[in-house]
């Protein structure tokens, strides 16, 4: 599996990039070009989410984005998110890849929008999990920001969670910012205690991720796709994957 250094790495979600594509029939943006940009600046890794209805990555992008890492980047981390239960395991047993993310999404939902439960569904996602593992494969669950949880994920078999941030960007720059990121701290605690890894990840953006990481300890790795592919529009990929990597900084 891929190691990063101490520091938050920045895993880039190339969703946006396909669902442009996706409009037209010209093969534009090209999201394996969009990797090797966001790369170049200086990402670590890239992650996607392939949806069973395809709407935006394809097969076809995963199957290519994993020829991209293996033989131009081996030493970036390729996260594929999905359910378990839907079309996600056909991708990790296929391109056994650094790290899948186990998302409990229904099919056609608008975006990400729950972390487990896992006393409802813990014991039909252990064996899946046990099975990325045995492939080699990283296990990541997502997760709500409820430290009671966290002992849950680790019995599960996970190796990490992501804490869901749309709340914490819902009410950045409020008066209810400072008890909501206590609620995430108190979340990564439990879940580093348990021995998981955290990552992090929906809806965080250059306004409000250094101080999500100055306030949240031992965040590995967060996943921004919606507001990085925004501000690549403005800004360019490389110009975009910088001003990111300079919150990381800013939040150590």
């Amino acid at each position: 599996m891929t190691s990063h250094p101490a520091r938050t790495a920045l895993s880039v979600n190339l969703n946006k990039v396909a669902l442009v594509r996706n409009t037209r029939h010209l093969g534009i943006p090209s999201v394996v070009r969009a990797a090797t940009l966001c790369l170049r600046a200086g990402a670590q890794g890239i992650t996607v989410h392939p949806r069973p209805d395809a709407r935006h990555i394809r097969a076809a992008d995963v199957r290519e984005l994993h020829g991209l890492l293996r033989q131009s980047w081996p030493g970036a981390e390729f996260n594929i998110e999905g359910n378990p239960f839907h079309n996600l395991m056909d991708f990790v047993r296929e391109f056994r890849p650094d790290q899948c993310t186990f998302v409990p999404d229904t099919e056609g939902q608008f975006t990400s929008d729950h972390g487990w439960d896992l006393a409802a569904d813990g014991e039909r996602v252990r064996p899946l999990i046990e099975e990325a593992r045995a492939l080699g494969v990283r296990v990541s669950l997502f997760m709500d920001p409820v430290a009671a949880n966290m002992a849950a994920a680790k019995a599960a078999g996970a190796d990490r969670v992501e804490l869901y941030t749309e709340h914490y960007a819902h009410v950045f720059g409020t008066a209810q910012q400072a008890r909501v990121l206590a609620s995430y701290a108190q979340a990564a605690r439990a879940a580093q205690a348990a021995g998981l890894q955290v990552n992090a990840g929906h809806d965080l953006n250059r306004d409000n991720l250094a101080t999500f990481l100055r306030s949240v300890p031992g965040v590995r790795e967060v996943s921004i796709g919606h507001a990085l592919i925004a501000d690549a529009l403005e800004l360019g990929y490389e110009g975009t994957v910088k001003a990111y990597l300079d919150c990381i900084a800013a939040g150590a």
